[in-house]
């Protein structure tokens, strides 16, 4: 079987090893591929693994020995799903490897938006603590997360867990999601989208793209939230609107946002949100410390042995 690796580079940047998919035959690995090297790189592969690199209907038409498309990550919007399903083609992700760092990336920005750690710790780099005629320096409101309510958007294994560290914070929290109350813990209350916006302190994006779901923080949204409130976005960019949220930003519509994602990534210089007030953009790296990659990478070779052995797992239908 050969295997092409279109972009391998983030997964693995030289601390990691891929050579458990050799193992299967032939494998080679790209750090990144352009659009227009596509073709030429897989032709005659019967497997690719793709993280960011758009895989769509014509590509697939051009390519005729390939029989297994493998996201190297969980979300699969790079992948034209019918067009796979009808050619017969397995298109596998990888579900759950950064449930612990996505939840742990959404606090380091809902604890850095509401302790301004960054800001602080700037101010004391200055000398301003030096300066100052007391023990304790603060210019900015501090925040208390007991109490707060927090809404979840898309109670999957992301936004569970991240429910569960706001529960240990003492956090009250709201979730919108497809399940029934039935099958959520007391501690978690369910709520329709515009109730979520409107009641919530803070609202922590976990939902998949896709057509019902693009652009759904937008400007009628955003009217409906506190000017207290904080948005985390370390799902997809385009959940949000991005122009809209960095009016509602620049006019005090909402106190702040902490995002992991964009829309376009890496972002170009005009992005609204490069510039907005109180907008604390980290380059998507939730998912990029060493624990969650060899996680990624593990359940990447053994998603390909399965299908080798003609047991596919995590198929996208």
């Amino acid at each position: 079987m050969r295997t092409v690796v279109l972009d391998g580079y983030t997964a693995n940047p030289g601390d990691l090893c891929w050579d458990k998919l050799k193992e299967f035959g032939e494998c080679v690995i790209y750090d990144r591929t352009a659009p227009a090297e596509v073709l030429e790189r897989t032709a005659g592969a019967e497997a690719l693994l793709t993280n960011k690199v758009v895989i769509n209907s014509e590509m697939m038409a051009a390519l005729p020995d390939l029989k297994y498309i493998g996201v190297l990550a969980t979300g699969y919007n790079v992948v034209d799903i019918a067009a796979a399903r009808e050619r017969g083609i397995i298109v596998t992700n990888i579900p759950a490897y950064s449930t612990p760092s996505v939840g742990q990336m959404v606090f380091a920005h809902i604890l850095n938006i509401t302790q301004q750690v960054r800001h602080y710790s700037e101010e004391v780099s200055r000398g301003d603590w030096s300066k100052s005629p007391d023990f304790c320096f603060y210019n900015t409101p501090l925040i208390e997360l007991l109490g707060k309510k927090i809404g979840i958007v898309g109670l999957g294994q992301t936004g569970y867990n991240t429910a569960r560290i706001a529960i240990g914070f003492g956090m009250k929290v709201w979730a919108y999601t497809s399940k029934s109350r039935l099958q959520l813990p007391p501690e978690i209350r369910k709520a329709d989208l515009d109730q979520l916006f409107h009641e919530c302190d803070i609202i922590s994006l976990h939902c998949p793209l896709n057509d019902s779901t693009r652009e759904m923080v937008n400007a009628s949204r955003l009217s409906l939230m506190k000017p207290t409130s904080i948005i985390i976005n370390t799902g997809r960019g385009p959940l949000i609107n991005e122009q809209d949220l960095a009016n509602a930003l620049n006019t005090g519509q909402i106190y702040a946002a902490g995002l992991d994602v964009l829309s376009e990534e890496p972002p170009r210089s005009d992005n609204p949100l490069l510039t907005a007030r109180n907008c604390f953009i980290t380059p998507h790296i939730a998912w990029a410390n060493f624990e969650a990659r060899q996680r990624l990478i593990h359940i990447a070779v053994s998603n390909l042995k399965a299908y080798a052995e003609g047991k596919p797992v995590n198929i996208i239908k």
